[in-house]
């Protein structure tokens, strides 16, 4: 007897590992053969709900694996390249074409001689396998051998359970109560999770009922926590995701969780509705057929739950798992109510720009001051929370300017935008400091190190003065600043010329001196144009407050005449009215900054 139970384990165990192999070798097969079509089916097939649910059910039904199709998701997520909205329905409708697999098991896999349909599949597979080395016929055949091992391994499992159900009546240990069918519940997430497919688990599940070796109320429950259990696919996906990806994880286990729930209180009502099913549609009753009836079923009704509820459960994960990121990088002062009234938008403008600014000024301190490699995830994450802010205030810019503007404020609304891209370009270059600073050494020569230093220093000090934030902020000092740094710019990089020359410096950590230089003194030109432009945008603000009635600060923004002490160029009448009005964008050509004072370089 044991030795019947070893060879009914070890035969079982290999019909499982025929099937996975097959099933891999399909999935596989059909990914390559198909080429970028399915990529291109998933990025542009999902502008609404409807249309991302049949893109989900037909690419799973042709991969055969929902597991491949909600990874390719949630990485598509996390790209950017589908919104959550687009993940929501292309999940649903991937768990509706992850029952073809069903349909195939219970109409092929009981009324086919299985060795008849799988042999030939696997020597033509194989044939087009060896005559197309490097072609996409070569991939069609892996998928064609792996449809004939998928059969070869479901014809294993079937004489594996047969010889099984004739020394065990596994039926007559199986009750309809609540706590067994938990247990055949937690039986089918058990074997999902440890096969990582839900399709293996549902083979088994449909053979084992098919062959009468478990009830069908039991195996109806291993299918139900079969269908739970495929959400650990999702949830390995996340792992170091973004969160954009991580609400599309859970947009998955909610769906499986919510219907199985749904499926496992109604299962009576349910195994009722699929007798009467397979009646109209006049299908050969049996355990397998109504299995994968009932599979569909529960499907479609996880649909028809979930698709009138795509916005509000979009909105529902939106507000979880935030990160820091998207903490701060959400509009603290842009309010859509505001929009209409000028004044108060440009105001919101501003502090919103101010805060901005902040983040830019953090960025460019921490890099310039640090010695060593800086940390690149976060000026990374700052370049992304500004350009989202950027985004949005240009958004906000184009709202407010659809009505009628006062004469006083209508620069205003370029002149920020004009900042913003400014900051954004900031944030650019701090991040390409950083990465050069992590692959350069400490200069050997005591000179250059000493220069370096001194120059990390003007320019921290440039940074402190062009902070439009700071208590008595003028551009008098700033002007004089950006002269002294251009002579510190220009003896630098001829110290680190004549070091390169003199092999003082290695070629190489010349010219990644030269462009970190280069990159710098882009950040300190950028924050010159920002602080000057808004000095000129709270100017104009705060004059148009002062004809409306408000308070003038009279100390803080001065008339250019007065910042003409120190010699330095001031604006000219031209630079003052190049802004261009109307709608404004945050990016766009780059021929008027051209006009714009620049730090020597």
């Amino acid at each position: 007897m044991n030795d019947m139970n070893l060879h009914l384990a070890l035969t079982f165990l290999g019909g499982v590992g025929l099937f996975l192999l097959g099933m891999r070798l399909m999935t596989d097969g059909l990914k390559v053969a198909a080429g970028d079509a399915l990529r291109e089916i998933l990025a542009r097939g999902t502008a609404t709900t409807p249309r991302g649910i049949i893109s989900g059910i037909g690419i799973t039904a042709v991969v055969q694996s929902s597991s491949a199709v909600i990874f390719a998701t949630v990485g598509f997520v996390n790209a950017g390249l589908l919104t959550l909205f687009q993940a929501v329905g292309v999940i649903i409708g991937s768990n509706i074409g992850t029952t073809a697999t069903s349909w195939l098991v219970a109409i092929v896999g009981f009324k086919v001689d299985l060795q008849a349909l799988a042999l030939p599949a696997v020597a033509i597979g194989m044939l087009l396998r060896v005559t197309g080395q490097g072609k996409r016929r070569a991939y069609l055949g892996d998928a064609l051998t792996g449809f004939g091992i998928f059969f070869l391994g479901l014809d294993v499992l079937k004489a594996s359970f047969g010889d099984f159900g004739e020394g065990f009546d596994l039926a007559a240990h199986t009750g309809n109560g609540v706590w067994s069918l938990l247990m055949f519940a937690a039986i089918g997430v058990i074997m999902t999770v440890v096969m990582n497919s839900s399709s293996a688990s549902l083979a088994i599940t449909l053979t084992a009922a098919g062959t009468g070796l478990i009830p069908l109320t039991s195996a109806a429950a291993m299918v139900i926590g079969a269908n739970v259990g495929t959400t650990s696919t999702a949830l390995f996906a996340v792992i170091g995701a973004t969160s954009s990806a991580k609400r599309a994880a859970m947009a998955h286990v909610l769906f499986n969780v919510v219907v199985g729930i749904v499926a496992f209180v109604g299962l009576p009502a349910l195994l009722w509705l699929v007798a009467h099913a397979a009646q109209l549609m006049r299908l050969e009753p049996g355990p397998a057929t109504s299995l994968a009836i009932f599979h569909t079923t529960t499907k479609l009704l996880g649909m028809a739950i979930f698709w009138p509820l795509t916005p509000r459960l979009v909105k529902f994960l939106e507000r979880r798992f935030r990160s820091a990121e998207e903490d701060e990088g959400q509009p603290r002062h842009l309010d859509r109510n505001i929009a209409s009234t000028p004044d108060l938008a440009l105001d919101a403008l501003n502090m919103e720009l101010k805060r901005i600014g902040e983040i830019a000024r953090r960025g460019a301190r921490d890099v310039i001051s640090m010695e060593g490699s800086a940390a690149i995830e976060r000026l990374r994450r700052d370049r992304a929370i500004v350009d989202r802010l950027i985004l949005a205030t240009a958004e906000f810019s184009n709202r407010a300017q659809y009505g009628e503007i006062p004469a006083s404020i209508a620069d205003g609304f370029p002149l920020a935008m004009r900042i913003g891209r400014y900051y954004g370009d900031i944030v650019e270059h701090v991040e390409e400091v950083a990465k050069l600073e992590a692959t350069l050494s400490t200069p050997t020569d005591p000179a250059i190190s000493e220069a370096l230093t001194e120059f990390r220093r003007e320019t921290a000090h440039f940074l402190a003065l062009a902070d439009p934030d700071t208590e008595g902020f003028e551009m008098k000092p700033i002007k004089r600043a950006i002269k002294d740094f251009a002579d510190d710019y220009q003896s630098l990089k001829a110290l680190l010329l004549r070091a390169g020359a003199d092999d003082r410096l290695p070629v190489r950590q010349m010219v990644a001196r030269l462009d970190e230089l280069s990159h710098v003194r882009r950040i300190v030109d950028q924050a010159y144009k920002a602080a000057k432009y808004t000095r000129r945008l709270r100017k104009q603000l705060y004059q148009h407050q002062d004809e409306a009635g408000g308070v003038e600060d009279t100390d803080t923004y001065r008339d250019d005449a007065v910042m003409e002490m120190t010699g330095a160029p001031t604006p000219s009448a031209t630079e003052d009215q190049e802004a261009p009005t109307g709608p404004a964008y945050p990016t766009g050509s780059s021929e008027a900054d051209e006009t714009q004072p620049r730090s020597p370089g």
